[in-house]
């Protein structure tokens, strides 16, 4: 598997948890060991020009994800095919906000946003309850058992 950081920012990134973040998801996820995935931060100018670009929505926003080759989770029996997951792009100040509302770290929000954008890309949307609720609960699932799982190695 082929995980890319890159941080286009000023803020300090540990690039290593955000790997960890998605190797763990795609294992849980059942993705070939040759999937690739790209994780970008982002100003909040960068973030605003693709959002006007690709949502057609003012202003920056915490994650866009942008899939490659439609690659959707495998199982316990299959992997998923071979392929390019895609881009999830992150603005670190507008994860720093949010994070100070819902009272948690900006590191934290930002693992949030991660495995929000790679889900989108596996094919999760919450436009409709009963996504949402699938998206959101396998979300905190899998964020939720990655912290456990780091923790219990520290």
């Amino acid at each position: 598997m082929t995980i890319e950081v890159n941080n286009e920012t000023t803020v300090r990134i540990d690039e290593r948890e955000f790997v960890e973040l998605a190797r763990y998801i795609f294992g849980a996820m059942h993705l070939h060991p040759a999937t690739e995935l790209s994780i970008l931060f982002v100003d909040e100018e960068a973030m605003t020009q693709l959002h006007i670009q690709w949502m057609d929505e003012p202003g920056p926003t915490d994650v866009l994800s942008f899939p490659m080759d439609e690659l959707r989770p495998g199982s316990e029996d299959e992997d998923a095919p071979e392929g390019l997951l895609g881009d999830v792009v992150l603005c670190p100040t507008v994860a720093a906000a949010q994070a100070a509302e819902a009272g948690h770290s900006a590191v934290e929000e930002m693992l949030l946003l991660t495995t929000h954008g790679i889900l989108h890309l596996l094919g999760y949307d919450h436009a409709e309850e009963d996504e949402r609720r699938v998206m959101f609960d396998l979300q905190r699932k899998l964020l939720l058992t990655f912290l456990a799982a780091r923790e219990s190695r520290a």
